[in-house]
């Protein structure tokens, strides 16, 4: 026992650089909390924001993306970054581009300026989000911890995006647009210095130079696509120069970024993770249920806003179920994936989260809260559940010294995936919805084909029109809406079971193999321990000639008398063998 406790001891001050690992997941909780509002928390305040800065079309796009473009193309670069010269260092700087750039964003005066600083705050994004799960990864090493504290962060994660809505809506409504940038300084302050304090630094294998131009071939490649999907989800045709464009130089340069990693003897990211069937599911699964989920949520906030009347307020109330709902699924995730594994968690996880999409086909334009509360809970839980095994399960796929460029690459799929879910299922949303407004009766063909555009420009034409005229319009916009609600979630229904068919591929059981590293660290610690403790025990030896005997870990010439007092004496016993793969049957489900 005592050997146990010693050698665990010293795996964890060395995992966790002497501090305290569940301090260092909170500091790591309100760093990713204030990205993930970040993220969200500006739609609300885009009426306020365009009212007072006068944005141009383009301008106010920019406004919107600059920040979700920028981070997502520089996630790998960073990511593969902090390997090299210390992801504890990578996040204290994102800290400080994060605070600098929410101060410049808040007063702004021009709608440049905002721009320039949503990419700053894109650029500090991006340095963050990566750091915070590799950290988990190396203070974390053993699997089982590290799984409720991966729950953890991904609840997190889901908080901070449905909250960002509601925070939004109550600083518009009772401040001005900027605040919903100033809210970072005084968190950005507090979070610093205790980052800086309790964050252990580590860093990945560091031979042979970084790749500057494999960093910046994947930051534009993942630039051109993200930017080619936004315009896809924007309405764009896909074979115009400004989609199709973007779109093929970016696939482009990420295939010549593959190649110029698998030719280099020290690359950026290990391409043969991506021979891992665990790695490559785990990836494709988050891209699934983020597809799915930004989808649902842009095409359900229209909904309660402009079908439902209700304020952004009440809007962002009303999708508080399902953060709780995500809340709950990261709280047990731990228990639930020791319990029945990771691929029947995240199979399970799909179906439920279908099952949620097919029963909030019964909204209609009347409000249900009931249907729609029990709707948002199912689809929380199962999401969350889906996402917290599939980042379990590609983070533990990966080797600590990988640690930054697996984050980058789960945190890449995530914006891919968000990016697809708003350009498809917007698509198949307008497919259903423009051709309800062709024949209204009494409507010129110039006034609908305005209102195809969007239901809210629908409702601003309508009420130009105003007479039998308008409230036909008005009518016709939101029977085409539903309509095109319905087969939105019907075809999110048909891709999320195409994920749970994708999770058989993940493995049966929870494996929880030996860290070699960590391994080392247990015996050298043991060793240590044994020896002292042996020192101390042994009964006084006859003197010798040859002079003082030496103990292993005792310098030569040092006394007796300056190693610790020991309160007791283990009693010897056999070194252990080697450790089996972990499962639930071997550990009782635990």
């Amino acid at each position: 026992m005592s050997r146990t406790i010693t050698a665990r001891a010293g795996r964890r001050a060395a995992a966790g650089g002497g501090a305290n690992r569940w301090a260092v997941l909170v500091v790591l909780c309100v760093s990713l909390l204030l990205v993930a509002l970040d993220a969200t928390i500006l739609h609300v305040a885009v009426p306020s924001l365009t009212e007072n800065l006068r944005p141009g079309a383009t301008e106010l796009l920019w406004i919107v993306d600059a920040y979700p473009l920028v981070c997502a193309s520089l996630l790998i670069l960073f990511g593969t970054l902090g390997d090299r010269i210390g992801r504890r260092r990578v996040l204290l700087l994102g800290y400080g581009i994060f605070g600098l750039a929410s101060a410049v964003a808040a007063l702004a005066t021009e709608p440049w300026v905002l721009v320039a600083a949503r990419a700053l705050l894109g650029v500090g994004g991006a340095m963050i989000m990566p750091a915070t799960l590799s950290i988990i990864r190396t203070v974390f090493p053993d699997r089982r911890e590290r799984a409720t504290a991966i729950g953890i962060w991904t609840a997190v994660a889901a908080i901070g995006a449905a909250a960002g809505p509601v925070l939004g809506g109550f600083l518009v409504e009772h401040y001005w647009w900027g605040s919903v940038f100033l809210i970072n300084i005084p968190l950005m302050a507090l979070i610093l210095p205790l980052a800086r304090r309790l964050l252990p630094e580590s860093r990945g294998s560091a031979e042979g130079p970084w790749d500057v131009l494999g960093a910046l071939m994947a930051a534009a490649g993942v630039l051109g696509c993200v930017l080619g999907v936004k315009r896809l989800g924007a309405g764009e045709p896909v074979l115009s120069l400004p989609t199709a464009g973007p779109l093929l130089a970016g696939a482009l340069l990420l295939v010549l970024f593959v190649r110029r990693q698998r030719r280099r003897p020290h690359p950026l990211i290990d391409t043969r993770l991506f021979s891992r069937a665990a790695f490559t599911t785990s990836v494709g699964c988050i891209v699934l249920a983020m597809l799915a989920l930004v989808g649902l949520e842009l095409i359900a906030v229209q909904y309660l806003q402009l079908v439902l009347g209700l304020t952004p307020l009440e809007t962002g109330l009303r999708l508080l179920p399902l953060t709780f709902a995500a809340m709950a699924a990261g709280a047990t995730g731990s228990y639930t994936l020791r319990r029945i594994g990771p691929r029947r968690m995240v199979g399970w996880g799909f179906l439920l989260t279908a099952g949620a999409v097919l029963l909030l086909t019964l909204m209609g334009q009347h409000d249900r809260p009931l249907l729609l509360t029990a709707g948002f809970v199912l689809l929380g839980f199962g999401l969350q559940t889906t996402l917290f095994s599939a980042y379990e399960s590609m983070l533990s796929e990966a080797p600590p010294r990988s640690a930054g460029g697996a984050a980058a690459i789960g945190e890449t799929s995530y914006q891919l995936g968000a990016g697809m879910g708003i350009a498809l299922l917007g698509s198949v949303m307008n497919a259903a919805y423009a051709p309800g407004l062709a024949d209204v009766p009494g409507v010129p063909a110039a006034a609908s084909g305005a209102a195809a555009n969007s239901l809210g420009e629908a409702y601003q034409v309508a009420d130009r029109l105003g007479g039998a005229a308008g409230e036909a319009l008005h009518a016709a916009a939101r029977h085409a809406f539903v309509d095109g609600l319905h087969l939105a979630l019907f075809v999110s229904a048909g891709l999320l079971l195409a994920g749970a068919a994708m999770a058989l591929r993940l493995p049966r059981v929870m494996e929880c193999p030996v860290d070699v590293e960590a391994a080392v660290e247990e015996a050298e610690a043991a060793a240590l321990a044994e020896a002292r403790a042996a020192a101390l025990c042994a009964p006084p030896a006859e003197p010798r000639p040859a002079g003082p005997a030496m103990v292993p870990g005792q310098q030569a010439g040092s006394p007796a008398d300056q190693l610790p007092p020991a309160a007791s004496c283990p009693a010897p016993h056999p070194a252990p063998g080697p450790a089996e793969p972990m499962t639930g049957a071997a550990t009782g489900g635990h």
